[in-house]
């Protein structure tokens, strides 16, 4: 159990890097920027999100970050949406499938990153049998919602 605790944490600490990484555009750090035999895997980089758009951040407004825990039991989902501003997300357990357009879909697993889709309705559903937990960042703008439903 604790070797567990060590691993989620371990994600956890590595998940917020990578984000802040992506929202303030830091390079990419290896091994050699460290001293004590720290050891940096990159897990993603990209100039697009996963259906290819180009990843580009609001201009308007105050920047407002947040960091949520999102857990979808199996057999759940979230329902169509949308995001109006850049979304990453780091899976921390389970598999996600998400959906686009009815028939085009992907799936993220445990130790993916996921650049999400700015403005194009989407639905990630939990096909698995165990619950799916994802560390989400979302770089807003202030009094700007982050998700938006959308009817399908």
């Amino acid at each position: 159990m604790e070797k567990n605790k060590m691993r989620r944490l371990h994600i956890k600490t590595l998940a917020i890097f990578i984000f802040l990484s992506v929202a303030f555009n830091l390079p990419c750090a290896s091994g050699a920027d460290y001293e004590g035999g720290v050891k940096v895997t990159l897990i993603k980089k990209a100039t697009t999100a996963s259906n290819g758009q180009k990843l580009a951040y609001p201009r308007a407004g105050n920047a407002e970050v947040t960091a949520l825990i999102v857990e979808i039991p199996p057999g759940g989902n979230t329902g169509w949406h949308s995001h109006p501003v850049p979304v990453y997300a780091f899976v921390l357990s389970g598999a996600l499938t998400v959906e686009v357009d009815p028939g085009d879909s992907y799936q993220i697993k445990e130790g993916d990153a996921l650049f999400e889709v700015v403005n194009t309705p989407h639905l990630g559903k939990n096909l698995g049998k165990e619950p799916v937990r994802l560390v989400v960042f979302y770089t807003g703008i202030e009094g700007t919602p982050n998700t938006v439903k959308v009817s399908r």
